[in-house]
């Protein structure tokens, strides 16, 4: 299974033909907590402004990754910020 760091690597460039898990595996390993239901509900448990809404589904629409890309590049800036 590839790593979080791979998988959004991967999606900033393509944005179609991700699957539940592998934004269940980008979020988890960019430390958000999951809670599961007819969706996994993820949030940062610092940042709770970050959060997101992932469908069960084998492969998920555009609009995930876009929000899966912006929200981890929020994350990072986050960090940055911290790091000064």
């Amino acid at each position: 299974m590839s790593s979080s760091e791979d998988i959004f690597e991967g999606m900033k460039r393509i944005k179609n033909g991700w699957g539940e898990d592998d934004f269940h595996t980008l979020y988890t390993g960019y430390g958000f907590t999951c809670r599961e239901g007819k969706h996994r509900i993820y949030i940062h448990p610092i940042y709770k402004d970050l959060r997101a809404t992932v469908g069960r589904h084998k492969e998920l629409a555009t609009g995930y990754a876009q929000h899966a890309v912006k929200t981890i590049q929020k994350l990072l800036e986050y960090k940055k910020g911290e790091n000064k």
